[in-house]
């Protein structure tokens, strides 16, 4: 006898019907994480604006939102929009939303993520916004520009850049997160790699696999983002390694 008692069967991964799961796995990873994090930047950006505001009520409004969203577990949001939020809604609406929405989960579990995840981009856009110096905005306003047209054309391209690298943090951050989603349902890769155990007992196999994408997703992630934060780079403003 072997001092392992195991008897490893790679197979799992990509023969019949195994290899079509983990493949449609991976694809709701990617399109959940993609759907939350276009919700997070846009969600974000308009709160990193509301907290630098002039007004002391939007102001608010926007560090009442990082304080709520961002200090409470992503896992109580999910089963809050999964399970509480339908609960608010009236009884004809609860009844469509059920009939009428047969992957709620999926689109709970996107909703919940982006939510949350903005209120730490939102930091981010903050951070960047703060580190132009204000003279920039004076030399802005001086040219005629009003305050929309500085920001557009002026201060984000600015702030943007310089945000670059904790940006792919917060998307890989996403990414890894959108796992908690199978607590509700959702089957992307980790419920995946659980579900074809229960049939095969195959764990090890099955979770190294999950883990090698998730890696191998990530590392495509930071190589390219990595790229491009070379190519936008300001100069002197970001001391790059040598």
């Amino acid at each position: 006898m072997g001092l392992l008692e195991y008897t490893f069967d790679w197979t799992v991964l990509w023969r019949a019907p195994y290899g079509r799961m983990f493949l449609d796995g991976t694809l709701t990873t990617l399109k959940l994480s993609a759907m939350a994090w276009v919700i997070a930047v846009a969600m974000g950006l308009l709160v990193a604006l509301l907290r630098v505001s002039r007004s002391p009520w939007l102001r608010f409004v926007g560090f009442a939102y990082v304080q709520l969203f961002r200090n409470t577990p992503l896992l109580v949001q999910l089963f809050f929009w999964y399970y509480a939020a339908p609960l608010l809604l009236p009884g004809p609406a609860q009844t469509w939303l059920y009939d009428n929405v047969p992957d709620y989960s999926f689109w709970a579990g996107t909703a919940a993520l982006g939510i949350y995840t903005a209120s730490r981009v939102a930091e981010q856009f903050r951070s960047g916004l703060a580190a132009i110096p204000r003279d920039q905005y004076q030399a802005a306003y001086s040219t005629g520009l009003n305050t929309y047209q500085t920001y557009r054309y002026v201060i984000l391209p600015y702030a943007c850049r310089i945000i670059l690298p904790p940006f792919t943090t917060e998307f890989l951050t996403c990414f890894k997160n959108s796992a908690l989603t199978m607590t509700i349902g959702v089957m992307e890769i980790t419920h995946t790699a659980y579900y074809i155990d229960s049939f095969t007992w195959h764990g090890l196999e099955t979770t190294t696999g999950a883990s090698l994408v998730y890696l191998a997703i990530a590392i495509c992630v930071a190589f390219f983002m990595a790229l491009v934060e070379k190519q936008t780079a300001i100069p002197g403003m970001i001391v790059r390694e040598q």
